[in-house]
């Protein structure tokens, strides 16, 4: 089982360890230093923020993608921050659940492409959704790069992304793509909580669905009330719609 993750906009503020190293998929490296170049070009112009989709509050994420050459590390475990990793809890688990963390959860990122767990990366912003002069779109960018790395691994395909990452690899359908819904309709914020305690369950549970019924099943037994429906064609993911409880009323 693959469990796909985006990053989150809010990282740890600082690393502690040393500057980037070697990451997982390694085939990768030279386009990440293609992103990169452009990232640190992007970073210094005079619309950056216009450039890199950021507010004026955002100015000084610039200067962290200035600094990734020379800046400390840590995991991405522990750098990613926000309310899906904060339900995921990465940093908590127990040796075991971590041991399938680190087999198994992949987290997408416009810089990165993807990484594992226990790469480590410094603190930097940029959005898989930026179109990043001279490279462009970054989904389409990473897509053909990724799939070349991705495609071969086995398994049942978790998608908990985000529309905007889920751009840069379309596993087919061996992928289940969850949503979430509360009163008929798709919540953002609580999405991002559900998701992150569906992929702590699956990976404390030991769990290791092989097809989308036994992911629904799964997930039904850890107390979830879920509904999967088959892809349209053979080329798109299956869906599995994850129901919150309605709100009690008043």
């Amino acid at each position: 089982m693959l469990i796909l993750l985006p990053p989150s906009e809010s990282k740890a503020s600082e690393g502690s360890g040393p500057p980037s190293g070697q990451l997982s998929f390694p085939a990768l490296d030279k386009p990440r230093k293609r992103v990169l170049t452009a990232l640190r070009r992007a970073s210094k112009r005079r619309d950056a923020l216009d450039v890199l989709g950021l507010t004026p509050g955002l100015a000084g994420e610039t200067a962290k993608n200035l600094a990734i050459g020379t800046a400390p590390t840590l995991p991405a475990a522990e750098l990613y921050t926000g309310v899906l990793y904060d339900n995921l809890s990465l940093t908590t688990l127990d040796a075991e659940a971590r041991r399938r963390a680190e087999e198994s959860v992949l987290i997408f990122s416009g810089l990165w492409g993807v990484l594992r767990i226990a790469d480590r990366v410094p603190p930097y912003r940029l959005s898989m959704g930026v179109n990043l002069p001279p490279l462009g779109g970054l989904a389409a960018f990473w897509r053909p790069l990724v799939a070349r790395q991705l495609d071969p691994l086995p398994g049942l395909v978790v998608d908990l992304r985000s529309a905007t990452y889920a751009g840069a690899w379309q596993p087919g359908d061996r992928s289940v793509a969850v949503r979430v819904f509360k009163d008929g309709k798709v919540v953002s914020h609580m999405a991002k909580a559900t998701r992150g305690e569906i992929a702590r369950a699956l990976l404390v549970s030991g769990a290791d669905p092989a097809t989308p019924d036994e992911l629904a099943k799964t997930l039904d037994a850890l107390g979830h009330t879920v509904e999967l429906t088959e892809p349209p064609r053979p080329t798109r993911p299956w869906t599995l719609d994850v129901r919150l409880p309605s709100a009690s009323p008043l």
